[in-house]
């Protein structure tokens, strides 16, 4: 009976412990500071997650420039990203001041939030 009890409270104590582990889908974005009118930039986007199983992975990435949206990977259990932490490019030619916002989601858990990096047109 009290070896019953310990594996009871063992269990108890690893599903309460679970959201410890768990994190949301984050991301940092990498672009230049400025470019002249007319010229690609080059945008990095960098997505954290722990977690890339079939069961536990980041479900969608967005990306939007000026509020449209310029890119978009959504994934699934059969189709995950290659890694939990993985990054995309993407070269978008830039006319005018332009800020650029990234999200990505985790299936179970969320988003960490949006990133935003600002493009400046340079003199």
């Amino acid at each position: 009976m009290k070896v019953k009890g310990i594996l009871v409270l063992s269990l108890l104590l690893a599903v309460l412990a679970l959201p410890l582990l768990a994190n949301k889908s984050a991301v940092s974005i990498e672009a230049p500071a400025a470019v002249k009118a007319g010229e690609e930039a080059t945008i990095i986007v960098k997505v954290h997650h722990r977690g890339n199983s079939s069961l536990h992975y980041t479900k969608r990435l967005v990306v939007l420039a000026n509020g449209k949206e310029i890119a978009r990977w959504d994934f699934s259990s059969s189709n995950r990203p290659e890694a939990a932490d993985f990054s995309r490019e993407i070269k978008l030619k830039i006319e005018a001041e332009t800020e650029i916002v990234a999200e990505a989601t985790c299936n179970l858990h969320g988003s960490a939030g949006p990133a935003s990096v600002r493009i400046k047109i340079a003199e």
